[in-house]
């Protein structure tokens, strides 16, 4: 698997769980002691990067920082996922141009 697309994959699945994260945020936002989900993001040395789940001390949700999530969320995905369309078609010419 080439670093291109490890790097592009990690990314996806990192604004997966930032998009899971602040639906169940929202989802569980007026439950009683409910304490939030914050995605913790780490860059890996190799490229890429670790999406962990972490809880704060404090209880309560913040609606706005949860659709600030999502929004962000989302582009991070479309992002992610055109540098792997990109690295496809790249490839392809590359093999083209060889044959």
């Amino acid at each position: 698997m080439s670093n291109t697309f490890s790097i592009g994959l990690s990314g996806l699945n990192a604004a997966q769980l930032r998009l899971d994260s602040a639906a169940h945020n929202i989802a569980n936002t007026q439950t009683p002691g409910f304490r939030r989900q914050q995605v913790v993001l780490q860059a890996q040395p190799e490229g890429g990067v670790q999406a962990d789940i972490a809880a704060p001390a404090q209880a309560g949700g913040s609606l706005e920082a949860d659709v600030v999530d999502q929004m962000s969320a989302a582009y991070s995905y479309k992002a992610n996922l055109r540098t792997l369309q990109v690295q496809d078609e790249v490839l392809g010419s590359l093999l083209d141009a060889t044959a």
